[in-house]
């Protein structure tokens, strides 16, 4: 990796190579798929959470899959829903769900910075996080057995938009000005990393992406799909504004906890309406 050498690989096509660094960390670092990290440092960091809501991408589209192979084959939206919410928390070895229960013990504790960062790091999940895992996943299946029951379609829009919601709520969180809460972990390793201006422009252009696939199912599914990443996305920033003031900044545990507040906001936005 010397800067000096102009004939190693990594100095003949900088771009390239730093390209497929972010996308084994975002694929690595987000998922359980078979992706080796070779990179941990900043610049990796960097294009992994810019990748992140094409990790979403992935993850929504195989819990779609899973749920309309389930309709498919004759289970009912119960069923269908139940699997959708399963996937991801399976290719994420349920390290988001996890990190939701840690953020709301540490957040219920009314303890002081220092103690409930310890209260987080506990193997055990106190009465806040079983609670709030028990209200999420409640509320995600019923909200897509619903979908499903009305349409498969909207079902798996609903799955897909919602996962990408998730990742993309981790790529806002880790934009310059964020401080990490503790200085080692995966909080401080991606805290900070995305530039200010790329945060806002991926949000915009994933905002304009749900609502024309929404638009694919006509004008009100449109609007309401947009509609569904704008308000997973505030509703992240506000759980990420009282952690760093709460923390000191962001953990894992954070992170996890906004992707599971983001795609349970953007599943009760599409659940709206008639």
């Amino acid at each position: 990796m010397s800067s000096s050498s102009t004939s190693s690989p990594s100095s003949s096509s900088p771009s390239s190579s730093s390209a497929f660094d972010g996308l084994r960390f975002a694929f690595g670092t987000l998922t359980v798929l078979p992706v080796r990290v070779r990179r941990w440092d900043r610049g990796a960091a960097r294009g992994g959470m810019l990748w992140a809501p094409l990790a979403g991408l992935v993850v929504g589209g195989c819990a779609a899959g899973l749920g309309l192979l389930l309709l498919v084959l004759g289970a009912g939206p119960p069923l269908a829903a139940v699997a959708s919410v399963a996937v991801p928390a399976a290719l994420t070895r349920g390290l988001h769900l996890d990190g939701l229960a840690d953020t709301a013990d540490g957040l219920g504790s009314g303890k002081p910075a220092e103690d409930a960062l310890r209260i987080m790091k506990q193997s055990d999940i106190g009465p806040f996080g079983v609670l709030t895992l028990v209200l999420v996943l409640l509320a995600q299946a019923a909200v897509l057995a619903q979908l499903y029951d009305g349409s498969w379609a909207r079902g798996a829009l609903a799955a897909v938009a919602s996962a990408v919601a998730a990742r993309l709520a981790l790529t806002l969180a880790a934009r310059t000005g964020v401080p990490a809460a503790r200085p080692e972990g995966l909080g401080a390793a991606v805290a900070g990393v995305v530039p200010r201006g790329a945060a806002p422009a991926l949000a915009a252009g994933a905002v304009a992406a749900a609502g024309a696939a929404g638009a694919c199912l006509g004008g009100h599914d449109g609007v309401r799909a947009a509609l569904a990443v704008a308000a997973a996305l505030v509703a992240a920033q506000l759980l990420l504004r009282r952690c760093v003031r709460r923390f000191g900044g962001v953990t894992g545990d954070v992170f996890g906890a906004l992707a599971e507040t983001a795609a349970t906001t953007a599943l009760a936005v599409l659940a709206l309406g008639p």
